[in-house]
This record gives structure tokens, C-alpha cells and sequence, in this order.
């Protein structure tokens, strides 16, 4: 078996994920992301779904774990309803059902030349907006509780702030190119954060913003001890800290995101290069040589 490495020119997922498509020669591809590991029968048991099921893409819930105490506490957060606010590939783990989007997914060829390449505007989220594209096209996304990867959390909380940071900052783009993607839950921690800041800025409102906070710490509070007592109190002192610096983040990132790209919300078209451009590019760029085979 042999293995390919591409030459990341632009140094951002969307680029390296087109590149290996019009490279890849497989009628089923597997986006497998840094931060995992999949399972041994991952492949298999994908395959096996897709012909199975007609599905456009198939996928599992992840086990998020971490290599330290406080990577640990950090995945307990991410997996957790009130720090992700039920995203299915997260939280479900017991049963198969149709979602709007999966972690490391695997997509029949011919889906991909029907819904096109991954937009490659988006540093993050081009996984969400490749999705949506495919469901707003009549396709099927699948979560299967046998197909198992696991994700290595952040370390720290200073990588999880910028984690979240650049997904509230991208998902705004989201917003304004498929406006229907959104969900209530992904506005809260904007919300949140905007009202403090309100609240803040303006004396006569600060009752009120002590209000908010309060109600914000007993639901952390209440949050981080149901975990803690499930999983060990060692935990707990990280993750009252966790839940705050994922939505605190998202939430600010959201701003700034409405910030940079305030004048850019009737502009829907994105940078999704066409198959055909595509492969020109490859052959200029980065031949694939005769006697390799992408995996």
C-alpha cells in the first residue's frame, strides 16, 4: 500500500481536500481530518453503509478524548449537551439516523461530481457549508453508531479559544451564503455574549447584566457537576472553566465575524473551483505519479 502526500500550496483544508479529490482514483471517498484516529474497520463499515443505505454520505458519532487531565475535562465539555448544544455526530452514540452533517465522512465519487468541490473561502466550517450544499441538492447524510473514530481535544484552553473563536468568525459566511443552515442553538452563544456586552456598556442595565451572568454560572455550574459526578471531580474545576471559553469564544468570534464580513451579505458565490479547473491545476501543479495509488 502506498501513500500520497500532496503539496498543501495554500496551507488551509479546502485547498488540500479539492486537490485530493481530482487526485484520489476511488468511486467512494474518506475525509479524515488531523486531531483522530479512526477505527480499523472504518473504511469497511463505511463502504458498507453507502451501498446499504443510497446514502450521499455516511459517518459515526466520535469519542472525544484527551491526553491530560485538562484535555480530558476540555473533551467531557465538547461532548456535552449544554457545551455543544446536541450536536447529533457528538451526543448520539446509540442509534442510526439521518442528520445534517457527520464528522469524517465518506461520499460515493458520484456525489462529489454532483455537488461539486469544497468552497475554498472557508479556513473552517467548509465541512458545514459542503453539507448543507448537499442536503439543499436532495442528498442524504447518514450517522451509523458502528462506524467509530475519536478526536484528541485541545490541550489547552488558549487552543480551544482560538478553536471556537475561528468557528464563530466563519460560521457568519456561513450564514450569509445559506442562510437555512443555521440553527437557534448556534445564535445562543452569540446572544449571550452581545447581551453582556450591552448590558455592560450601559449603567442602567447593569442589574440586568448581573442577572445574565448568574443565570449563565448556575447553568455551567449545574452542567460541570453532572459531569464531574459521571466522570470524576477531578474535572470539575476545568471544565466550570471549559463551557465559558467555548461560548465566550464562539460568541466573540460571531461578532467579529459580522465585522469583517458586514458588506458581504448579498455576496453568495464563494471560491469553489470547478472540477474541470481543478484537474488543470493538479496536472500543472502536482502530477500524480503512474505508480502511486491514493489511499
Amino acid at each position: 500500500m502506498h501513500v500520497h502526500l500532496i503539496d498543501n500550496q495554500d496551507c488551509i483544508v479546502p485547498y488540500a481536500l479539492n486537490i485530493a479529490i481530482v487526485q484520489a482514483r476511488g468511486d467512494i471517498l474518506i475525509r479524515v481530518d488531523g486531531h483522530c484516529e479512526i477505527a480499523p474497520d472504518y473504511v469497511s463499515s463505511c463502504v458498507a453503509k453507502l451501498q446499504e443505505t443510497g446514502a450521499d454520505a455516511v459517518g459515526g458519532p466520535i469519542e472525544t478524548i484527551g491526553e491530560t487531565p485538562s484535555a480530558e475535562a476540555i473533551a467531557l465539555a465538547m461532548t456535552s449537551w449544554f457545551g455543544m448544544g446536541g450536536s447529533a455526530f457528538r451526543t448520539v452514540r446509540d442509534r442510526e439516523m439521518w442528520v445534517e452533517t457527520v464528522a469524517f465522512p465518506a461520499y460515493p465519487r458520484k456525489t462529489i461530481e454532483r455537488i461539486g468541490l469544497f468552497d475554498e473561502e472557508f479556513v473552517r466550517n467548509q465541512d458545514d457549508e459542503y453539507n448543507y450544499r448537499l442536503l439543499k441538492q436532495g442528498g442524504k447524510i447518514l450517522l451509523c453508531p458502528q462506524i467509530r473514530s475519536r478526536y484528541y481535544s485541545r490541550a489547552s484552553l488558549r487552543k480551544l479559544w482560538r478553536q471556537f473563536y475561528q468557528y464563530g468568525v466563519w460560521k457568519v459566511r456561513v450564514l450569509q451564503k445559506h442562510p437555512r443552515q443555521m440553527r437557534l442553538r448556534q445564535f445562543v452563544p452569540f446572544a449571550f455574549v452581545l447581551s453582556l456586552l450591552v448590558t455592560l456598556l450601559l449603567p442602567p442595565f447593569w442589574p440586568l447584566a448581573t442577572l445574565i451572568l448568574m443565570l449563565y454560572l448556575i447553568a455551567d455550574s449545574t452542567a460541570s457537576f453532572a459531569l464531574a459526578r459521571q466522570h470524576g471531580w477531578k474535572y470539575l474545576p476545568a471544565l466550570l472553566v471549559a463551557h465559558p471559553t467555548m461560548h465566550v469564544a464562539y460568541g466573540l468570534g460571531f461578532l467579529a465575524g459580522l465585522i469583517r464580513f458586514a458588506g458581504r451579505w448579498r455576496d453568495k458565490r464563494g471560491q469553489i473551483p470547478t472540477m474541470q479547473a481543478q484537474r488543470q491545476l493538479v496536472h500543472d501543479k502536482q502530477p500524480l505519479p503512474a505508480d502511486v495509488h491514493q489511499v
